[in-house]
């Protein structure tokens, strides 16, 4: 995940749950994986195509996903 995103990033369109709120749930909430986001903030509970590449079956392709998120979170 080089590219860089405001914290305001939508990152779950159906939720309206941005990467800020993600990060929270992963730094402050202890979220580990994607059950626990979406136990957490709800996001990837709907369409689930920010949830991973693979689970993305939009036409148009998500720019950042839930699973890049924790894997970055995962190292520090």
């Amino acid at each position: 995940m080089s590219r860089s995103f405001p914290h305001s990033y939508i990152v779950c369109e159906c939720k309206q749950v941005s990467l800020g709120e993600i990060i929270f749930a992963i730094k402050e909430k202890g979220a580990k994986n994607l059950e626990d986001l979406a136990k957490i903030t709800d996001a990837g509970t709907s369409c689930g195509c920010c949830r991973s590449k693979e689970d993305d079956i939009g036409e148009q392709k998500m720019n950042l996903y839930l699973s890049e998120i924790l894997k970055k979170f995962e190292k520090e």
